[in-house]
C-alpha cells in the first residue's frame, strides 16, 4: 500500500474532503448561473460536480506549509481550477482531441455544441482572473498578491505553459519525439500548471527564497509524476475507470511516455519524480508538508 495510505491516512482523508467541500462551495458561488444564452450552465456543466480537483488541493496544501491566508488560497485554488477546466472543455473540441467523453460526463461541445462550449472556455478563463481581483469591498487581499497570483497564472496558463505545450501536442502526432521533447511538451502542457498551483499557494504565505526554489522543485517534478502516470492509464485502464477515452492517444498516434520508454521504464520514471518530489520537500526546511507528500503519493498512485 502507498505511503499516502498509511501515514495519518484518517487525518488525511478529512482535510482533503473538507478542503474539497469549501472548494465546492467556492466554485458554486463564483461561478454564474446566469448568463446570457445558456452560457451560465455551460460554464457550470464544465467545472462543477465532477473532476479531482487536484490542483486546488495542491494550492491549499502548499498555503498550509507557509500558514498562509485562507481566504486568498480558496481564490487561488478557484482561479486554477477554472484555468484547467476551461483548458479541457478547448482539447475536447474536434479542432483539438476531437473527444466525447470527460469525467465521466459527454464532453461539453458534445453536450451544448461547438459555439457554446468555445465560449464557456473562454468566460472560464476571464473567470479566473476576476476571481484573483476581488474589489476591496469584497475581500482584503493586497493588490501586489493580486498582481502575484494572475502573474503566476497567466505564465502558466499561455504560450510558455499550457497553451504553448498543446500546440507542441498537436504538432507531434505521427512523430518521434526524443525523452527530452517529450519532457518539454508535458511540463508545458501539464506540469507547468501544477506547479504554478503549489507557487500560488505559497505565495499567499511567506517563505523564503530557498523554501520557495524546493517548493518549485516539487511542483515541477509532481507535474511531470502526474503526466507520466495519466500515459500509463491510458494503456492500462479503462474508459470507465478513467472517465474519459481510453486509448485516446495510442489512437491517434501521439508520443507518450509508455510509447517512448515502455511501460516498465515509465512505471520507474514515475516513482523516481515522486521521490524528486519528496526530497525537494525534505530540502525547503519546511515543516507543514504532510498533505503536499501525500498529495505526491496519491498522483503517483491514482487508478483514474
Amino acid at each position: 500500500m502507498g505511503r499516502f495510505l498509511s501515514v495519518d491516512a484518517g487525518i488525511f482523508e478529512q482535510w482533503m474532503q473538507r478542503s474539497l467541500a469549501a472548494c465546492e462551495l467556492a466554485l458554486d458561488r463564483f461561478v454564474p448561473s446566469d448568463a446570457p444564452a445558456g452560457l451560465g450552465e455551460a460554464m457550470r456543466y464544465a467545472v462543477l460536480d465532477g473532476g479531482k480537483r487536484l490542483r486546488p488541493l495542491l494550492v491549499m496544501a502548499a498555503n498550509d506549509a507557509v500558514r498562509g491566508d485562507a481566504e486568498a488560497a480558496m481564490r487561488a485554488a478557484c482561479a486554477v481550477e477554472l484555468i484547467h477546466a476551461y483548458s479541457l472543455v478547448h482539447d475536447d473540441m474536434p479542432c483539438m482531441d476531437d473527444d466525447v467523453l470527460r469525467r465521466g460526463k459527454p464532453t461539453a461541445h458534445v453536450k451544448f455544441g461547438e459555439a457554446r462550449a468555445m465560449l464557456a472556455g473562454d468566460a472560464m478563463q476571464a473567470l479566473a482572473f476576476e476571481v484573483l481581483t476581488p474589489d476591496a469591498a469584497d475581500s482584503a487581499m493586497p493588490p501586489a498578491l493580486q498582481a502575484r497570483l494572475c502573474s503566476l497564472l497567466a505564465r502558466s496558463a499561455g504560450h510558455a505553459g499550457m497553451a504553448g505545450g498543446q500546440a507542441i501536442d498537436l504538432a507531434s502526432v505521427g512523430q518521434q519525439l526524443d525523452e527530452c521533447t517529450l519532457r518539454d511538451m508535458h511540463r508545458r502542457k501539464t506540469g507547468v500548471l501544477l506547479q504554478a498551483s503549489v507557487m500560488m499557494g505559497a505565495a499567499c504565505g511567506q517563505a523564503s527564497v530557498q523554501a520557495l526554489t524546493h517548493l518549485s522543485e516539487f511542483g515541477a517534478a509532481l507535474g511531470l509524476a502526474f503526466q507520466v502516470v495519466d500515459d500509463i492509464l491510458d494503456v492500462t485502464q479503462d474508459s470507465a475507470v478513467l472517465g474519459k477515452t481510453a486509448g485516446k492517444d495510442q489512437d491517434a498516434n501521439k508520443p507518450t511516455y509508455v510509447s517512448v520508454l515502455g511501460l516498465e521504464p515509465a512505471r520507474a520514471l514515475a516513482q523516481e519524480l515522486r521521490d524528486q518530489a519528496h526530497k525537494a520537500l525534505a530540502a525547503s526546511g519546511l515543516t507543514h508538508t504532510a498533505w503536499l507528500s501525500l498529495l505526491a503519493d496519491m498522483v503517483v498512485e491514482r487508478q483514474n
